[in-house]
């Protein structure tokens, strides 16, 4: 299911940061799927600060972090 947002988030080119990490990504080498694998990771992250704290998404962590992704 997360993998699926983060194709729709590829497709959509929304956050665009998601396509410049994913690229970046696979530039280093990461096949696409381990590369989707690693931003889904952050936004797993991101999703569980929301449930756990019904906290509104913070897209501006979420582009923050996708950025320090190695």
């Amino acid at each position: 299911m997360i993998l699926g947002v983060i194709d729709e988030q590829l497709k959509e080119d929304n956050p665009k940061e998601v396509r410049i990490t994913f690229c970046r990504l696979v530039e280093d080498g990461y096949t696409e799927e381990e590369a989707k694998e690693k931003i889904a990771h952050v936004l797993i992250v991101e999703l569980y600060d929301v449930l756990k704290y019904c906290i509104p998404f913070n897209e501006e962590r979420y582009v923050s972090e996708l950025k320090k992704i190695k």
